[in-house]
């Protein structure tokens, strides 16, 4: 475990490195003692930071959400990290620029009519408290080295978390089975990637359960009007300026996204 002095000194590493697109060496390598607690207080106090200088807390993602990327990474449940007001992206104009290695994922997202309960969350109450499900693309990233991450380092870099670009459609989850919807992703026309939400813990509604059961221990609620993505159903695509895609959700509609 790291002391405060240390955690302070990882969290500007993270942060100078996002603001000037340089990423550094996992962290590690760095800080021998870290250990999931210590990241999840570096995440924080980088969002504090950002909440500091008048950004608003919009929602969360889960990450991890795979059974095989839960194996990769030597671990038996998810992470999270949050989404910003500013993390919000028009999905016509993104600049590649701004980001060190970036990439696209295909999910859904819930948008939450009501707050959730924290410890006892069950995926009965997120469904009763979710006014509608909306087709998403994540944009991630890693302020890492090559994407050379280990657990905590994905954690302490807010859950590799860039931005979220929102297609228009927007369904009431009794009008579709959240567990069960096909997705094709296209990169100039041509398909690259194709998934179900099935593979997003069986049922990625369980996902958003869970991440209210974690936030919870942290002293922190799931709001009605949050975002909240539970994870990829399709492996993650390189982006480079200049590609264009489009993600096809069944029944759901879709969402563009062109990179500059």
């Amino acid at each position: 475990m790291l002391d405060p002095a240390q955690r302070a000194a990882a969290a500007e590493l993270l942060w100078t490195a996002e603001h000037d697109r340089s990423p550094i060496a996992p962290l590690a390598g760095t800080y021998p003692g870290i250990d999931v607690h210590d990241a999840y207080e570096i995440q924080l106090l980088n969002i504090r930071r950002r909440l500091a200088a008048g950004a608003t807390v919009r929602g969360h993602k889960v990450g991890l959400s795979s059974k095989v990327m839960q194996q990769m990474m030597g671990v038996d449940e998810p992470d999270y990290g949050h989404l910003l007001d500013d993390m919000v992206l028009s999905g016509t104009n993104v600049e590649t620029a701004r980001y060190c290695f970036p990439r696209i994922e295909v999910e859904i997202g819930y948008v939450l009519g009501k707050a959730l309960p924290g410890e006892d969350c069950t995926a009965a109450d997120v469904l009763a408290a979710t006014e509608c499900i909306v087709p998403t693309i994540e944009l991630i990233d890693s302020r890492i080295t090559d994407w050379r991450i280990g657990l905590a380092d994905t954690i302490a870099d807010n859950a590799s978390s860039a931005g979220v670009i929102l297609g228009d459609t927007r369904v009431s989850p009794d009008r579709l089975d959240p567990a069960d919807i096909g997705a094709v992703l296209h990169q100039d026309g041509e398909e690259v990637a194709r998934g179900n939400t099935s593979a997003v813990l069986g049922d990625p509604t369980e996902a958003v359960a869970w991440l209210s059961r974690k936030v919870a221990s942290f002293g922190v609620r799931l709001e009605a009007g949050h975002l909240v993505l539970p994870g990829s159903c399709t492996r993650a695509v390189d982006v480079r300026a200049g590609d264009s895609f489009r993600a096809e959700f069944a029944g759901l509609g879709s969402v563009e996204a062109r990179f500059t």
